[in-house]
């Protein structure tokens, strides 16, 4: 069994990623570590775990007790918590927060999108920085482009998202009062994770130079990410598709449709769906996925699964509401 610790462990990625490693068949929970809720049950905290799990909340982090840690703290904590804590050096670290997406040589965190760097993480990782949720999405759109050196044009991006992607910690713009029955845009142009999408795309095509219009949409829904992507592409439709059926042909968890998808077919899964459509010289992809899972908690086990030698799917046979 792997034996696992979480760090910050009170919010909505944690509560996601305690629920799918709770049911993964070759993992047992250690412990799992909330300053603020230290002493108690963790179904306290995650309702929905009520009758699955009698864990309660630590304010230690043993770390000679796990074979992988999981840090789901806010942005920069983790690596404060690496400087500060003498860390076993075969401990396996996966990191949700972005502290360590940019690779820029500082550090020896992999970033964990698996269907960019599988074989990096298969093959001798021993820490992974989990992407972003709205990153995840919109790279899934674009690498087969990028492999076959095609984004020569600006990208103009249009995606909207759950209000769980704001976190757990009540807010302005997370107040239910405020998000029902509304929309709204914030940091156009500037989102924190252009920058890891486009050291993935010239990680592909090393020529890569085009600007990505973003803009990000707060929607009045929970959970999931729908995103719309469009550029200049000279190729036909059936040959676009081809290169995009090769690209994922061998991966487990992303998948080419004829069917515009919809937000619901993709929520509490680990799936991702992409539907292509050429008009007058523009290709435009739809993307969608659900941003607690394959956009955070479920692609970190999918991480932590090709750390382990596991097949990718152990653990992640997630499906979809059928309403």
């Amino acid at each position: 069994m792997i034996k696992a610790g979480i760090i910050g462990g009170a919010g909505y990625t944690a509560g996601e990623l305690i629920r799918l490693l709770i049911n993964h068949p070759d993992v047992d929970i250690k412990w799992i570590n909330s300053s603020s809720n230290a002493g108690n049950r963790v179904d306290a905290v995650h309702q929905g775990l009520i009758g699955e799990t009698d864990l309660t909340f630590s304010a230690d982090t043993p770390m000679d007790e796990i074979d992988v840690m999981f840090c789901c703290t806010p942005h920069g904590e983790t690596r404060k918590f690496m400087e500060s804590h003498i860390v076993p050096g075969e401990l396996r670290i996966i990191d949700l927060s972005t502290d360590y997406r940019h690779q820029d040589g500082t550090h020896d965190f992999v970033y964990g999108l698996p269907e960019l760097n599988r074989k990096r993480i298969v093959n001798g990782a021993r820490h992974i920085a989990n992407p972003g949720c709205f990153a995840t999405c919109i790279q899934l759109a674009l690498l087969p482009l990028a492999k076959n050196l095609l984004l020569n044009s600006d990208i103009h991006v249009h995606a909207i998202t759950g209000s769980t992607g704001a976190g757990v910690k009540p807010g302005a713009t997370s107040h239910f009062s405020w998000r029902n029955d509304n929309v709204s845009i914030y940091k156009p142009f500037r989102h924190q994770h252009l920058d890891e999408i486009g050291q993935s795309l010239s990680q592909l095509q090393s020529s890569f130079s085009s600007k990505i219009n973003f803009i990000p949409v707060r929607g009045c829904f929970s959970r999931g990410i729908f995103a719309t992507v469009y550029l200049d592409c000279p190729l036909e439709l059936e040959m676009v598709r081809r290169l995009y059926e090769e690209y994922y042909d061998d991966h487990n968890f992303t998948f080419v449709t004829d069917k515009m998808p919809d937000l619901k077919d993709v929520v509490n899964t680990n799936k991702c769906l992409l539907h292509l459509i050429k008009e007058d010289g523009k290709l435009l992809i739809v993307s969608v996925i659900d941003n607690l899972l394959k956009g955070a908690s479920g692609q970190a086990v999918h991480n932590m699964n090709l750390l382990f030698g596991l097949h990718e799917r152990v653990g992640l046979n997630l499906k979809p509401s059928a309403f």
